[in-house]
This record gives structure tokens, C-alpha cells and sequence, in this order.
């Protein structure tokens, strides 16, 4: 297990048997590094990176150690902008071209109204321990507040491994096991979503999407939680596979495909009633995914391939392979930029990686 992909994983004793290294969510005693302003890194472009999004024709890419970066140039150069927090990165999204939302370890939550150039922390994993523990409270449910109870005592170890933004004020945050927040005021106040949520193992949860009404949440075991009422309520969905699955997407109406352990990838045209395997070259984790602007799905996997999705199985993209992938992220000219242990690579749309 390479450093990089630790920094995401689970000590081994606590991972469920056949989970996937360097997905799982369990993170390591986070400390000061909690509230601890992240360093400048030396070369930041080939850091630990994990994801990147959109904010306007601006690039920004964030991963281990707090680091933010941003380009403005498609991806051929990068800088660094100031962050609040140490603790990695995993997961980041914009509204628009200045509203953003990044978290990661620790329970961290950051925010941005500049485009990435500054960021404010909003929330971590104390006050989600605090925020779990009154909702219990106020439930009554001995479940419940016996799970916060427990957020309390294991202080702020526990990843955020998703966020998917709606708007400036409204976000929804995922992470491991079975933390779900929103907030609708920028991230002032939050709302726990566990509730909402046919949890009970509090499973981890790896990945968000939304689609109009449609919101998914994907994670360990075989989890799919699908809701079609905007959120407000999730059931289940029933799986013919039950290892983890780390990505997922809503390409239409009705479709869904998730990835994750060992190369598994499966597709449902009818919102989750059956599914069918799609074929992947190599029995190794895909990590992450992606649309293109045609509505084509690519995935990157840990065996450092770009792979997209025609029919009924994945093929690789030529130029392969690279170093073990963290993320992607589709450019608007069609490129690619693949996030890895070594940094940030842009993939033109023949395939040639620069």
C-alpha cells in the first residue's frame, strides 16, 4: 500500500474483509493538523491529488496534506492557494464559477466565495460529533445516540469522502461510516441526514450524485440508496454484487452505473430495479468517474488506466498506463486530467497524456 493511497484507507484491522486498499474510509488520529493552515508545497502540481472541479473557466484540484491548487489554463500550470487545514482533501465541487464547497479528514468542510482563491472552514468532525448527538437527543432513538455518543468520544477521525452542490447556499456532504449532512445557508447550519438513510451497519459512504429529483448514494458492501423525491427519502436498492463501490453516475433519467472493488462495474436502465455487468479489462478498483459533454462515462482505476465505457464494456484509452489514479476530470475542450499519486496529468481527447 503506497503512502498516497494511506492517506485514504482504513487501519487494516478495522477494514471489512476483501475491501479495497486505499479506498477504504477509516482515517488515522488527525490532531493539530485539524486546525493547522495547510504548507506550501514544494511542487505542487506533482503532489497526492484526489479531485478537482470546475469553478468557471478556473480549474481547482485538491488532495493530501490540505493542498488546494488552482489553474487557469486548462491544467497546463498550477498554483497554490491558501487552505485552513492539513488533513487531506477528497472530494470537490462549485455551484458556479466563485461558489465551492471542498472536504475531507477530519470532517472537514471548507468553502469558497472567490473562485478557490480563499477558503473558510464551515465544518468538522467535532461539531458533527455535537450536531449527531442533539438530533439523537432529540429523536430519542437509543440507536442513534448511542452511534453519537460515540462520534463524540472517537474525536474528529472520521473522512468526509463526497460533497454534491446544488447552489451558493446549499450543499450535502458524505463520508465514512454513514455520515450525511446538508446545509441550505452556505454552510452555516447543518442538517444530518442519517435518519433519511436504510443505514443501519452505518456502512461508509463513497460517492453522491444528483439528477433533478434523483439523488444516489453509493458505498461499502453494496450499498445503493436512491431517492426520487429530492432527497427527502432514500430506499435501498437491491444488488447482485456486494463488494464496495466507490463512483457513481445519473447519466439519464432512469440510468444508473456505479464502479468500484475489483473492476466491478454495473448499469441499470430501469432506476435500479436489475442490472447488468459491464465487462472492465483488468480486475482492479476503479476509484473514480466522470461525464463527458457527449454523455460518454470514463473511469480511472488503479492500475493507472483512463478507461470509457462503449456498450457493454470499458475499454482503455490509448497511452496507458499511468500512475495508480485518485480522480478525473472532464476540460471543456475534451481533455482529460487524470489525478494520481504524482500529481495532476492533462489527457488530450486522442488519449496522449501531458
Amino acid at each position: 500500500l503506497s503512502p498516497a493511497l494511506a492517506l485514504v484507507c482504513a487501519a487494516a484491522a478495522a477494514a471489512p474483509v476483501g475491501d479495497v486498499p486505499g479506498r477504504v474510509a477509516q482515517a488515522a488520529p488527525v490532531g493539530d493538523a485539524l486546525d493547522r493552515p495547510a504548507l506550501d508545497a514544494r511542487d505542487p502540481a506533482h503532489a497526492v491529488l484526489l479531485a478537482a472541479a470546475q469553478a468557471g473557466p478556473r480549474v481547482v484540484a485538491v488532495g493530501e496534506r490540505g493542498l488546494v491548487l488552482a489553474s487557469d489554463d486548462g491544467g497546463r500550470s498550477w498554483h497554490q492557494a491558501p487552505a485552513p487545514t492539513s488533513v487531506s482533501l477528497t472530494a470537490v465541487r462549485f455551484a458556479d464559477a466563485l461558489h465551492g464547497f471542498a472536504v475531507g479528514h477530519g470532517g472537514v468542510v471548507l468553502a469558497t466565495t472567490d473562485g478557490g482563491k480563499r477558503w473558510t472552514k464551515k465544518l468538522d468532525g467535532r461539531r458533527i460529533a455535537q450536531i449527531e448527538l442533539d438530533a439523537a437527543k432529540q429523536s430519542g432513538d437509543a440507536a442513534a445516540l448511542k452511534s453519537a455518543e460515540r462520534l463524540v468520544a472517537d474525536g474528529p477521525d472520521k473522512p468526509l469522502l463526497d460533497v454534491w452542490v446544488l447552489d451558493a447556499q446549499r450543499a450535502v456532504v458524505v463520508g465514512a461510516y454513514g455520515i450525511a449532512l446538508a446545509t441550505q445557508d452556505g454552510g452555516a447550519t447543518w442538517t444530518p441526514w442519517r435518519a433519511r438513510l436504510d443505514n443501519p451497519k452505518e456502512l461508509h459512504l463513497y460517492a453522491l450524485r444528483q439528477r433533478g429529483e434523483q439523488w444516489l448514494v453509493a458505498g461499502e458492501q453494496g450499498l445503493l440508496l436512491l431517492s426520487t423525491d429530492g432527497g427527502r427519502s432514500f430506499k435501498r436498492l437491491a444488488m447482485p454484487y456486494k463488494g464496495s463501490f466507490f463512483t457513481a453516475e445519473l447519466p439519464a433519467d432512469g440510468e444508473i452505473v456505479v464502479a468500484g472493488l475489483r473492476g466491478n462495474v454495473w448499469r441499470s436502465m430501469d432506476a435500479g430495479a436489475s442490472w447488468t455487468q459491464i465487462a472492465s479489462p483488468v480486475p482492479v478498483s476503479v476509484t473514480a468517474s466522470a461525464q463527458r459533454a457527449d454523455g460518454s462515462l470514463v473511469f480511472v482505476n488503479q492500475a493507472g488506466m483512463v478507461l470509457g465505457l462503449q456498450g457493454a464494456a470499458l475499454r482503455p484509452w490509448p497511452g496507458q498506463p499511468l500512475p495508480p489514479l485518485n480522480g478525473v476530470h472532464v476540460l471543456g475542450d475534451g481533455a482529460l486530467l487524470a489525478l494520481s499519486i504524482h500529481g495532476v496529468r492533462r489527457i488530450d481527447a486522442a488519449g496522449a497524456a501531458r
